[in-house]
């Protein structure tokens, strides 16, 4: 059984595929001129309005549609995964990190525009996501495409989105009980596992506007506070830091160069950096435009200025940290070893101390439990399209359940199933965006026009 997961793994995140994703990222760039850059500054200058004005007369306001994308986006994955990134690929994948993001910008502004102008309005709040952009914007003869999409989006809600952060929380606590000399417990786990279960449950049956307004106060909180001591690593050791970017582009040419050998193919530094990045952003996957199509905009374009800000928050911001802290902390890098959050904590602590494994395991349960409540959503919104509404009165108790199980169980071929699931949600999207394109634009020249 694993054999057969790691063969499908290989295929559905194979070349093609990154390649696929990439394409029709650069071609979105070249049809839109660049977007992501011409309105990058408007989307600052949106992102600090919203933050600092965040009522909302009508539903789920555009900074909770935000927020509740990032939770599901900014994850074990800015921490673990760009920790893997660099033993694997060496610095050098952090560049490849970065021009994925770039082009993962105008993917999001493109998926959150076309959410917006393709949603649904039922009892009183909108439905947008890839299965309405699909169904209403390809026609009713792609309807299957979009229900396909949606199939795959519940199960990986209940992997990638639920089981498998819910045991990085538990390793997590587990990691930091044993740096002050306890003893890890299935009690433990069980007993953290029913709480938290407990908390899930209570936020997905709130709904949208629930979620929204939970991740509104914990994203910022956890992002902040994990930039904050980043921060602080970053000027303790501000003299690493010129050598660490250096190494970062020298390592994106010539692996070999920086990471003595063991990491010496260049594809293989651009192969990790592009599907890291595509982790961590999840530019391409389409599940950040169910939270931005509920936000309560006067133009669609609005809503896609965050799904620029999404991006840049997530890996260029975060993601970057993440890198910096390891590379600047002088800690050895396991080359050639698929390292977790030992890699990142270890970084933390070389540096500040073993105090810091406390923050460290705060921000990786905050941004793991984030991830739980925006993926809780885009499943329930996945089984919504299936189902109907009264699914909204199951969905929620079968996520907490699964919390509990993730809690106490391993979680690697659940990880791996999930992945695979989650790549092949790529695949629809990625063909409403390219076939909706001329809409994109349509768009994008009317939000300029009316906006100067």
């Amino acid at each position: 059984m694993g054999e057969i997961l790691e063969t499908a793994y290989s295929l559905v995140w194979g070349v093609p595929t990154l390649v696929l994703i990439l394409g029709v990222g650069l071609y979105l760039s070249i049809r839109t001129g660049f977007a992501q850059l011409r309105l990058f500054p408007a989307a600052c200058r949106d992102f600090w309005r919203r933050l600092t004005n965040r009522n909302s007369s009508d539903g789920v306001s555009p900074f909770q549609a935000l927020c509740t994308a990032l939770a599901a986006t900014v994850g074990t994955g800015n921490l673990a995964g760009v920790a893997g990134a660099i033993a694997i690929g060496g610095a050098g994948a952090i560049f490849w990190m970065w021009i994925c993001a770039l082009l993962g910008m105008v993917t999001k502004l493109a998926e959150a525009t076309l959410a917006v102008r393709y949603r649904v309005r039922q009892s009183g709040e909108y439905l947008g996501g890839p299965m309405y952009i699909i169904s209403r914007g390809m026609g009713k003869r792609w309807s299957w495409l979009a229900s396909l999409y949606c199939f795959f989006g519940v199960v990986a809600a209940f992997g990638v989105g639920n089981a498998t952060q819910i045991n990085a929380v538990i390793t997590g606590i587990n990691r930091c009980i044993l740096t002050f000399g306890g003893t890890p417990s299935l009690q433990t786990d069980i007993i953290i596992g029913i709480a938290l279960a407990a908390v899930v449950l209570i936020l997905l049956l709130g709904g949208a506007t629930r979620i929204g307004r939970t991740t509104e106060l914990l994203v910022p909180l956890a992002a902040v506070g994990y930039l904050l001591l980043g921060s602080l690593v970053l000027i303790l050791r501000a003299e690493a830091i010129p050598t660490a970017f250096s190494s970062i582009i020298q390592g994106a040419m010539t692996p070999t160069a920086v990471t003595g050998g063991v990491v010496g193919s260049f594809m293989t530094t651009l192969r990790t950096g592009v599907s890291r990045g595509v982790f961590t952003n999840e530019a391409g996957m389409g599940t950040a435009a169910i939270a931005h199509g509920s936000a309560s905009v006067a133009h669609p374009v609005e809503q896609g200025l965050m799904g620029i800000v999404e991006v840049f928050l997530d890996t260029i911001l975060i993601c970057t940290m993440t890198a910096l802290v390891i590379l600047c902390s002088g800690v050895g890098i396991p080359y050639g070893s698929d390292v977790g959050v030992d890699l990142t904590a270890g970084a933390f602590s070389a540096v500040l101390g073993d105090w810091v494994q406390v923050f460290i395991t705060a921000a990786l349960c905050l941004f793991a439990f984030a991830t739980v409540l925006g993926w809780g959503l885009y499943g329930a919104r996945c089984a919504q399209y299936l189902f109907g509404k009264a699914v909204w009165r199951s969905f929620p108790w079968l996520q907490a359940i699964v919390v509990i199980l993730g809690a106490v169980l391993s979680t690697g071929t659940v990880w791996l199933l999930a992945e695979i699931v989650n790549g092949l949600m790529a695949i629809p999207n990625l063909i409403a965006l390219a076939v909706l394109t001329p809409e994109l634009c349509r768009l994008i020249i009317d939000y300029r026009r009316k906006t100067g």
